[in-house]
């Protein structure tokens, strides 16, 4: 499972409505190799599922992400922060052994 805190599903909502976006756009989680930490979180509207992708829904947003990233993230739970110290989304990620100090990168 896939969790969206309600800082994010706000900030989700409110960039939808800014780009246009309908409905049927949700948010497609990826890992990718790279990062000071080695792995990388990107983060991406999408209105198409495909084959083996995992679907979740969680506090009304729906989360896709293939199948290897979602052996990343499982129980993970999505935030956003607009705070002083750092805007933006990250992970809240129990199965990163470390992160970097920006948040964008982590290693298990």
């Amino acid at each position: 499972m896939l969790f969206v805190a309600d800082s994010a599903k706000e900030r989700l909502q409110s960039i939808r409505e800014t780009k246009g976006l309908t409905e049927d756009y949700f948010l497609r989680a990826t890992i990718t190799s790279g990062g000071c930490s080695g792995l990388s979180y990107v983060l991406d509207f999408d209105n198409e599922v495909k084959d083996k992708d995992q679907v979740f829904e969680d506090n009304g947003e729906t989360v896709v992400c293939d199948l290897k990233s979602f052996l990343y993230l499982h129980n993970s739970t999505l935030e956003f922060n607009g705070g002083l110290n750092g805007t933006g989304f990250s992970f809240n990620n129990p199965n990163a052994s470390r992160e970097c100090g920006c948040g964008e990168s982590f290693a298990v």
